[in-house]
C-alpha cells in the first residue's frame, strides 16, 4: 500500500474464494486509525490475532448480522445497531450471509477509554454514530489527495467523534466535525426525499443540533440545506419523467407545492420545462 502524508490510500481485500467463502473489505488508514468497509457474501466465522490489544473497535452493521465472541460469550449486533468494543475483548466472530458493516479501530486511550473494559451497543441512527460514519466514508473519498495538515485534521475529527460515542460530549459545531455533519445531513435528506416533513428543521432534530450549527456546516459545502432538499427532489423527479410520471404525479410526489411551482424550479435548475424534457428523452430514436 502506498503511503500518502502520513495516511494510507484505500484498499480492496477479497478473501473471497478460499474454502468457498466470499469476502470484500475496503480500509483507509491515517496514522494510528484504521477505517473499514466490510461485506461477507457468504457466512464467515473467524478467530482474532489482535495485533494491538490496545485499540477500540466500532461496528456499525447496516445489513445482516455481525457476532462478536469474548471469550465464552457473544455480543449480537443486528442492521441498524453499532457495537463498540476493545479489542481485548475480542476473541473471533461471525458474520451471516450478506452482512454489511463499518468499523474504526483506533487508540483506546485516545478516547479517554484506557484502563477499563468497553462493550457498549446501541442504535447506529442517533447522533454521534451518523457522525462517526459519515466522516469515514469521507476519509475514504478523500485520503489520497490529503496533505499532512489535512491528515492531522481528519484523524483528530474521528477521534473526537469516536469520544462521543463513548461520552456523548461531541459538539457538532465544532469546525472540524461540520465536514462530518452537513454528510450526514445528505445521507438523510437522499434517503426522505418525499417525506412531506423533510426540512432543515427537521434534519437539526434528527441529529441533534441547532438548525444554526446545521447552516454552519452546509454553509462551506456552498449550498444551503434547503437548497440541496430542493435539488435534490428535482433530480429524483427529473430521473421518474424519464419513466413515464407525468408532470402532475412528480410534483406531488416529490412535495412540491403545485406543477406550477415545480415547473418554474425545473426550469430554473434545467433549462426547460418538465414536459419539454419528457418529451426529448422519450421520444423514439430516428429511424
Amino acid at each position: 500500500m502506498r503511503q500518502i502524508t502520513g495516511c494510507k490510500t484505500p484498499e480492496v481485500v477479497d478473501g473471497g474464494r478460499r474454502a468457498g467463502l466470499r469476502i470484500r473489505s475496503r480500509d483507509s488508514r491515517i496514522r494510528d486509525v484504521v477505517v473499514s468497509n466490510f461485506r461477507s457474501v457468504t457466512g464467515v466465522r473467524a478467530s482474532v490475532v489482535l495485533d494491538d490489544p490496545g485499540e477500540l473497535h466500532i461496528y456499525s452493521v447496516r445489513r445482516g448480522v455481525w457476532t462478536l465472541r469474548q471469550g465464552a460469550k457473544s455480543v449480537v449486533v443486528g442492521a441498524g445497531q453499532f457495537l463498540a468494543v476493545s479489542a481485548a475483548r475480542t476473541s473471533g466472530y461471525e458474520t451471516a450471509p450478506d452482512t454489511t458493516a463499518a468499523a474504526v479501530r483506533l487508540p483506546l486511550d485516545s478516547v479517554g477509554g484506557s484502563g477499563r473494559p468497553v462493550t457498549l451497543t446501541g442504535s447506529a441512527g442517533t447522533r454521534e454514530l451518523r457522525l462517526l460514519m459519515a466522516h469515514a466514508q469521507l476519509l475514504h473519498e478523500t485520503v489520497e489527495g490529503l496533505t499532512a495538515i489535512g491528515a492531522n485534521a481528519a484523524r483528530n475529527a474521528l477521534v473526537e467523534l469516536a469520544r462521543g460515542i463513548l461520552h456523548s460530549d461531541t459538539d457538532p459545531a465544532e469546525t472540524a466535525l461540520q465536514p462530518a455533519l452537513a454528510r450526514a445531513a445528505r445521507e438523510f435528506v437522499d434517503q426522505g426525499l418525499i417525506d412531506p416533513e423533510l426540512s432543515p428543521a427537521l434534519l437539526a432534530r434528527e441529529l441533534h443540533v441547532s438548525v444554526r450549527t446545521l447552516s454552519r456546516a452546509f454553509a462551506s459545502t456552498g449550498e444551503s440545506a434547503a437548497a440541496y432538499i430542493r435539488r435534490r427532489r428535482l433530480e429524483a423527479a427529473r430521473q421518474a419523467l424519464t419513466a413515464g410520471l407525468s408532470v402532475t404525479e412528480a410534483a406531488a410526489r416529490w412535495q412540491f407545492a403545485d406543477s406550477s411551482h415545480f415547473i418554474r424550479n425545473f426550469r430554473r435548475s434545467f433549462g426547460e420545462t418538465p414536459a419539454q424534457f419528457a418529451r426529448r428523452c422519450n421520444r423514439p430514436p430516428d429511424a
